[in-house]
């Protein structure tokens, strides 16, 4: 026995949610749309766990994160769903999955059967047995990526106040459950192999900032070195973490932020796979027509950069869900998606945002002893990436804008002595961003090109050329 929809979207995540109200925007009918997910809840907010769900007085609790809150979007909870005529299959995994025959196989034993598939399965949280060391399962440990693993989190707090957490690895995950640790009275230690925090986004001297901050607040850092293992009590509860330097920490809890790794499992050797993740084109569309893909388990291209990348991001995951349905639901309206890598983070009294790409020589602006200052990032002779803590909701705006438009930047010194201003002004001039060769690769196509795609290819060609011609005729009048 089975059902059959008209749109699938499997997993009941961010992009999930997001995806499910743009459905509704754009007219789908009640039947036609169907979300599978393991976990038991309708899609929420996932950067709240980390965050309000953690807080000892007021914290969040559903309904009142449930997608899309995130985007000053109504609050979508299992009555809305049903409302819209969109079907939950709600804590219930899929085994396998047949793209060719458009059919997915659930835990139940159910056949579900689509035209058009939404892959959102995101991603899980990398474990410690994974990097030989075991010990996950004692009864302290706590990992962070679904709303069972906050509530377990909230338990082991609660069951320790005033004691010793050990937090694994420098990251999104470990920085800020570190400053939830501190707010509930823990002392914590935070332990990663890195030279700094946030390593595979910030710079060194923008990672002291946090550091020092962290450490005014009773955090305290070993770096350079990675867990070896754990010493239990007679129940099996953690009692010490050893690390392979050699130092040993009583601990109460451990909470581990290792990384995680797309869930891209159900489909290998069936779609084409890159960066970890489902690659798709510019619509978000697999290599297989029917199948897209969006959020952590997507790799897309990036136009402001000519390749293809997996980002890891909340922002990520709400656009692509945006723009899959438009692409699906509105093909002739709707161009590739053109998305600027977007990260930001809120922890004690901070704030910041991170746009673009860390890659190329670093300004810095600002007053890093205060409470605001920023980075550029410059490669090639173009502005690639900005950075601002303790900016405005303008101020952000700007050094989005500013990224986006990629401006060249011929005096280092210059930039630096302008700092801030410079995005400021920049984001209020209309300026055309230099283009990007775009890889043939970036392109996928599950069959051959057929006649009328090399017509429309010359029709296009012809446009984009009488245009030129035009354009310059007109500006050697000028």
């Amino acid at each position: 026995m089975g059902r059959a929809f008209v749109y699938v979207i499997l997993g009941g995540g961010v992009a999930a949610g997001y995806a499910a109200l743009e459905f509704v925007k754009k007219g789908v009918s009640h039947g036609e749309l169907c979300i599978i997910s393991d976990e038991p809840v309708a899609p929420y907010e996932r950067p709240a766990l980390s965050k309000g769900f953690l807080l000892p007085e007021a914290a969040a609790r559903l309904p009142s994160f449930h997608t899309c809150v995130g985007a000053n979007e109504e609050r979508l909870t299992p009555k809305w769903y049903k409302e819209h005529g969109i079907e939950l299959v709600l804590g219930t995994g899929v085994k396998s999955t047949d793209v060719k025959r458009k059919t997915l196989l659930t835990t139940t034993g159910e056949t579900i059967s689509y035209k058009i598939l939404i892959v959102a399965t995101g991603a899980r949280a990398l474990k410690l047995e994974e990097f030989g060391v075991s010990g996950s399962d004692a009864e302290n440990v706590c990992y962070l990526r679904h709303i069972a693993d906050a509530n377990r989190l909230v338990d082991v707090m609660q069951s320790c106040p005033g004691g010793n957490a050990v937090v694994i690895g420098g990251g999104y995950i470990g920085m800020e459950c570190a400053a939830s640790l501190v707010i509930n009275k823990i002392n914590v230690t935070m332990v990663f192999p890195e030279e700094h925090c946030m390593a595979r986004l910030f710079t060194s001297k923008i990672a002291n900032y946090y550091e020092e901050y962290y450490k005014s607040r009773g955090v305290n850092f070993i770096k350079g070195t990675v867990l070896s293992s754990f010493d239990f009590d007679s129940n099996g509860k953690v009692t010490a973490v050893n690390l392979r330097d050699g130092t040993t920490l009583s601990v109460d809890m451990v909470v581990v932020g290792i990384g995680i790794r797309p869930n891209t499992g159900l489909f290998e050797g069936q779609l084409t796979l890159e960066k970890g993740g489902i690659k798709v084109n510019g619509m978000l569309q697999s290599s297989n027509s029917s199948v897209y893909a969006i959020g952590d388990v997507a790799a897309f291209p990036v136009k402001a950069f000519g390749e293809t990348r997996r980002l890891e991001h909340v922002d990520s995951a709400r656009k692509s869900a945006i723009h899959v349905v438009s692409s699906i639901m509105e093909p002739n309206k709707t161009g590739e998606f053109d998305y600027i890598p977007f990260f930001y983070s809120r922890v004690f009294t901070l704030s910041w945002q991170f746009y673009g790409d860390n890659v190329g020589e670093v300004v810095y602006y600002g007053d890093m002893s205060g409470s605001a200052f920023g980075a550029y990032w410059v490669s090639k002779g173009h502005l690639v990436g900005a950075f601002l803590e303790g900016g405005t909701k303008e101020e952000y705006e700007a050094i989005a804008k500013a990224t986006r438009l990629r401006p060249a930047i011929e005096d280092l010194t210059e930039l630096e002595r302008q700092g801030l201003s410079f995005a400021v002004t920049v984001s209020q001039k209309p300026v055309v961003p230099p283009p990007v060769e775009v890889r043939a690769s970036d392109l996928l196509l599950e069959k051959p090109l057929y006649a009328w795609h090399a017509t429309a290819g010359v029709i296009i060609a012809a446009s984009i050329a009488a245009f030129a011609y035009f354009y310059g005729k007109k500006r050697r009048r000028w």
